[in-house]
């Protein structure tokens, strides 16, 4: 058998060799020069945490991009909705509430603003270091964001809560745009049905919320699509509140500095830039050193971001922004109220309207009065006491030239003791009751009798005044009694002119108070304010007629030529006659001279006046007037706690006399007008037994008309009743003498128009001045 060749071999080694790689192929799955895979490698453990990591990645990110697009198509739809609904910006500029009251003095210069004032300014014109201080300020990225600034909020939550503070509370991170949209309340409008007030609407749009937050996202960015940075920006300068009631840059700057925002300078820009902060706190008026402190961390922050070189910052900072004279002043406050409640509500403080009054106030007379009264309480009243005091000053046709409602004279929209306090009036009435005598035909030189009465009051008992020393005169003149406030005998004088013409004397000279119809009338126990008191001597003063104290002249819409509201004077009807008007002024001329008003004396030039006391020290009066001015001052507390040692004659008269001495410094001498008489004839002795009522024809009089006989003999005084009540009409009229006091059972009467004591006893000193006046 023949053996196989060895090609045979090869051709069976080749038939394997080319089967063999293909075998191989298909054993490896793979592609032809594809590396075989690797082996897996780790545990089970950490394969399943990757695949878990990994599934949720997918789902994470696929979420994520969905959700990415939802919120950017809101925002867009939010954004265009904005966009349709956004006004031209000149539109947006005013953006009050309601509108502003300028208020003029006699010389047409401004003293006091209410509402809240505007003057439209654009940014174009507005000073750019202003500009700058506000941006440095607010937003030192305003020009390079697109309305939000994330790298601002981000930097707010983290300050926010480093301070313990939630994310929203302190630092907003608000752009100037999204303040802008803040200020527009997100194009919300006021509804009344929904809202009490504008104010409320307006807190409400104030409030920082997270909901609040997100939609000014898409408002602000409608507005950057729309307007210009420049109109942005000029939005927020006119609708900014910058306090004292002063909406927008120009405004504030015409407030507190009297100049245009396009003329401030560098340190101006910085107090009116920090004023956003906090309006009512940085504001100049209320704290002028506050304010220049703020403005001093503004500067440096438009010195760190370029708006000033070293020059510039250090000129700044020596010379801080000051206020003008009219800022400063702050005179008027309460005379300021006063014209705004008396004038029409819808042109005052609830116009919408721009309106300028120009008024009767005298920032001189104002700032002399001020100064006398607080020069009277430092000297005077003990530190910390919280007795309070009014003045009013008014020309004898009662255009009111100062008003003084209490010690805080800088305060504004507070308690108005000159208008709104109704005191009793004391012995500062009694002029109203010579004045009805006197225009019945007596005359000052008539006597009348000083002795003690009772008067029998039905459903009360007898009621007997006492003079306040409980001593009694006798026979005195009219001039006497008023000038020494003698209680017995202005009753005796009241029941014999009538008390119904009393009141009508009263009333019609301008006191508006239910008067008592009782015989305490005369002692002053019905109350009225000092405006009305003042306004009623006034009408003595000019003549015997009735004056209406005002303060308005003037008043018009701003810009408009035609006034809307004028009034040319307060003189009204005549009450007495001018012959009893001049009689009766020469008889309280007798209670500055004599009496118990010496306190008020002006050297070289006449007055006349008359102090009141009520009952327990509670009030203190001292009104009076010169031949340029009335003058009303009054004193108390106001829980009513008794003032210890104060009378009408004393810090009353003293404040009076320190007002117009001032007031007149540099005005010539005018007369009063009054008619001549002898205030010295039948001038009686000071006695302690009855007087004959006979030869006295008041008395006479008086017993005729009670159908008694002539006052004769003696009777026990009774105490005198609370100075509060409102008596009925006396019964039967009793004389009777007077008994002897002891000094130590005297009690306070309805007037005490005694200096306050020092050291000695209140009793004795007011004991000794009267027996002094008694003396001359």
């Amino acid at each position: 058998m023949k053996k196989p060749t060895g090609t045979g071999r090869i051709v069976a080694d080749k038939r394997n060799f080319d089967q063999a790689p293909q075998k191989r192929q298909k054993q490896s799955g793979g592609a032809p020069g594809k590396p075989p895979r690797r082996p897996r490698r780790g545990n089970v453990v950490t394969r399943g945490i990757a695949g878990f990591v990994s599934l949720v990645w997918r789902v994470i990110w696929g979420s994520v991009w969905r959700l990415g697009l939802t919120v950017a198509l809101i925002l867009f739809a939010a954004s265009f909705y904005y966009y349709t609904t956004l006004p031209e910006p000149s539109a947006l500029f005013d953006g009050r509430a309601r509108g502003s009251v300028t208020m003029l003095d006699a010389e047409g210069r401004v003293f006091a603003w209410r509402g809240e004032t505007f003057g439209m300014v654009s940014a174009d014109k507005i000073a750019p270091v202003l500009k700058d201080a506000v941006v440095a300020t607010e937003d030192k990225r305003f020009y390079r964001h697109l309305g939000v600034d994330p790298r601002g909020i981000a930097s707010a939550v983290k300050i926010n809560m480093a301070a313990g503070r939630g994310p929203l509370e302190g630092n907003g991170g608000s752009t100037i745009t999204q303040q802008v949209a803040k200020l527009l309340c997100l194009g919300e409008t006021f509804d009344p049905i929904r809202w009490k007030s504008e104010a409320d609407f307006e807190a409400e749009c104030r409030k920082s919320s997270i909901w609040r937050k997100v939609k000014e996202v898409p408002y602000a960015l409608a507005m950057e699509a729309k307007y210009s940075k420049q109109d942005i920006l000029n939005i927020y300068m006119n609708r900014s509140y910058l306090g004292a009631g002063a909406r927008g840059f120009e405004a504030a700057a015409q407030r507190y500095f009297d100049k245009s925002a396009a003329d401030v300078n560098a340190a101006e820009a910085a107090m009116l830039a920090g004023l956003l902060k906090a309006p009512s706190y940085f504001a100049p008026t209320s704290n002028l050193q506050r304010a220049q402190d703020r403005a001093t961390v503004i500067l440096g922050l438009m010195h760190e971001q370029g708006y000033l070189d070293d020059k510039q910052f250090a000129e700044a900072k020596t010379q801080p922004a000051a206020l003008s004279r009219a800022a400063a002043a702050r005179a008027g406050g309460y005379f300021a109220d006063w014209v705004m409640e008396s004038g029409p509500g819808f042109l005052t403080s609830e116009t919408t309207e721009d309106v300028t009054i120009t008024t009767t106030f005298d920032q001189r007379v104002q700032r002399a009065a001020e100064r006398a009264l607080k020069r009277i309480f430092d000297e005077k009243v003990a530190p910390g006491s919280k007795a309070q005091a009014a003045v009013v000053v008014m020309s004898p046709d009662g255009a009111v030239r100062a008003m003084i409602g209490g010690r805080d004279n800088t305060a504004t929209g507070t308690f108005n003791r000159a208008t709104q306090a109704k005191r009793q009036t004391g012995s500062s009435f009694k002029p109203f009751v010579y004045a009805a005598a006197l225009d019945q035909g007596y005359s000052p030189n008539d006597t009348v009798l000083d002795a003690p009465l009772t008067i029998n009051v039905r459903g009360s008992g007898p009621w007997s005044p006492q003079n306040y020393t409980r001593r009694y005169s006798g026979e005195v003149t009219l001039t006497r009694a008023l000038s020494q406030s003698l209680n017995t005998a202005t009753i005796r004088l009241q029941e014999i002119a009538g008390r119904d013409a009393v009141r009508r004397v009263a009333q019609d000279f301008g006191f508006a108070s239910d008067l008592a119809s009782g015989p305490s009338l005369g002692l002053g126990v019905s109350e009225s304010t000092l405006l009305a008191m003042t306004g009623a001597y006034a009408g003595i003063r000019n003549g015997g007629t009735a004056v209406s104290p005002y303060g308005l002249v003037e008043l018009r819409i701003k810009g408009d030529d035609q006034a809307l509201i004028g009034q040319a004077g307060g003189m009204g009807l005549r009450v007495i006659s001018q012959k009893a008007a001049g009689e009766l002024i020469g008889m309280m001329q007798q209670v500055i001279e004599r009496g118990t008003g010496t306190r008020a004396k002006l050297s070289g030039r006449p007055a006349a006046g008359k102090t009141g006391t009520t009952s327990s020290y509670r009030d203190a009066w001292f009104i009076g007037f010169t031949g340029q001015y009335v003058t009303g001052v009054w004193m108390g507390y106001d829980d009513n706690t008794p003032l210890k040692g104060v009378t009408g004659g004393g810090l009353p008269a003293e404040i009076w006399q320190a007002v117009m001495a001032e007031i007149h410094d540099g005005l010539p001498v005018e007369t009063l007008g009054n008619f001549a008489f002898d205030p010295d004839s039948a001038v009686p002795q000071v006695v302690s037994t009855g007087g004959d009522g006979a030869a006295d024809p008041l008395a006479a009089a008086l017993s005729e008309a009670l159908g008694q006989p002539s006052p004769q003999g003696q009777g026990q005084a009774q105490p005198a009743p609370s100075e509060g009540q409102s008596l009925p009409d006396p019964g039967v009229q009793t004389p009777g003498g007077p008994p002897a006091f002891p000094a130590e059972t005297v009690t306070s009467g309805p007037e005490a128009e005694m200096p306050p004591p020092d050291a000695d006893d209140a009793l004795t000193q007011a004991l000794r001045g009267i027996e002094g006046v008694y003396q001359q």
